[in-house]
Protein backbone atom coordinates (compact mmCIF):
# COMPACT_ATOMS: atom_id res chain seq x y z
CA UNK A 1 0.00 0.00 0.00
CA UNK A 2 2.60 2.38 0.83
CA UNK A 3 4.69 1.96 -2.52
CA UNK A 4 1.30 2.90 -4.43
CA UNK A 5 0.79 6.20 -2.49
CA UNK A 6 4.57 7.02 -3.11
CA UNK A 7 4.12 6.66 -6.65
CA UNK A 8 0.91 8.62 -6.57
CA UNK A 9 2.96 11.11 -4.65
CA UNK A 10 6.27 11.29 -6.63
CA UNK A 11 3.48 11.04 -9.97
CA UNK A 12 2.11 14.70 -8.53
CA UNK A 13 5.60 15.93 -7.24
CA UNK A 14 6.53 17.96 -10.63
CA UNK A 15 3.19 19.82 -10.01
CA UNK A 16 3.66 20.91 -6.56
CA UNK A 17 7.50 21.55 -7.53
CA UNK A 18 6.40 24.35 -10.20
CA UNK A 19 3.89 25.44 -7.63
CA UNK A 20 6.93 25.85 -5.42
CA UNK A 21 8.91 27.09 -7.59
CA UNK A 22 6.51 29.95 -9.44
CA UNK A 23 6.31 31.68 -5.60
CA UNK A 24 10.22 31.72 -5.91
CA UNK A 25 11.09 28.53 -3.54
CA UNK A 26 13.79 26.36 -4.67
CA UNK A 27 12.87 22.65 -3.76
CA UNK A 28 15.73 20.26 -4.85
CA UNK A 29 15.50 16.21 -4.36
CA UNK A 30 17.00 16.16 -0.94
CA UNK A 31 14.67 18.70 0.21
CA UNK A 32 11.33 16.93 -1.40
CA UNK A 33 12.42 13.57 0.06
CA UNK A 34 10.72 15.30 3.78
CA UNK A 35 7.35 16.20 2.28
CA UNK A 36 7.22 13.42 0.37
CA UNK A 37 7.28 11.24 4.17
CA UNK A 38 4.86 14.19 5.29
CA UNK A 39 2.56 13.56 2.16
CA UNK A 40 2.76 10.16 2.72
CA UNK A 41 1.65 10.43 6.44
CA UNK A 42 -1.51 12.39 5.42
CA UNK A 43 -2.11 10.03 2.86
CA UNK A 44 -1.49 6.84 5.11
CA UNK A 45 -4.34 8.99 7.82
CA UNK A 46 -7.17 9.43 4.96
CA UNK A 47 -6.87 5.93 3.89
CA UNK A 48 -7.01 4.55 7.49
CA UNK A 49 -10.37 7.23 7.68
CA UNK A 50 -11.56 5.91 4.81
CA UNK A 51 -11.40 2.59 5.39
CA UNK A 52 -12.67 3.37 9.16
CA UNK A 53 -16.05 4.94 7.39
CA UNK A 54 -16.51 2.10 4.60
CA UNK A 55 -16.46 -0.44 7.49
CA UNK A 56 -18.90 1.73 9.27
CA UNK A 57 -21.30 1.90 6.04
CA UNK A 58 -21.28 -1.50 5.31
CA UNK A 59 -22.16 -1.94 9.21
CA UNK A 60 -25.22 -0.15 9.01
Amino acid sequence: MNMKLMQIAMKHLPEGKKFLEEKGIQLGIEDAQPMLNLLMNVMNEAYELGKIDGQQQEDK
